[in-house]
């Protein structure tokens, strides 16, 4: 298993990406929480990708709330805040960089 550091390299890389992205877009559209959501809906190809990384993630925080319980990782809830501001992109390293941390 790759050490803790690789996992939050990861996690900041998961960070940056997709917020060069989400930055663009409030640049144009300003703070709007709505027409943000509507955007990622805009057409079949965007709402298949959205629907499936929002299930994803909600998949992933099921199994990692379970996972921390039996591997004693503390600092799980760190992967809500995550998700919700970032995506699966950094919640999922994040998890397993505090999951190795931990074991360590």
């Amino acid at each position: 298993m790759p050490s803790s550091r690789v996992w939050f390299a990861l996690a900041v890389f998961g960070t940056v990406i997709p917020w060069a992205f989400f930055g663009g877009w409030f640049a144009q559209n300003g703070l709007s929480p709505l027409s943000f959501v509507t955007d990622l809906f805009a057409n079949g190809a965007a709402a298949g990708f959205s629907a499936d990384v929002m299930i994803s993630i909600a998949v992933f925080w099921l199994w990692s709330f379970f996972d921390a319980k039996r591997e004693g990782v503390t600092r799980w809830w760190l992967v809500l805040p995550a998700g919700f501001t970032v995506g699966l992109s950094l919640a999922l390293p994040l998890y397993l960089g505090l999951r190795e941390k931990e074991s360590a």
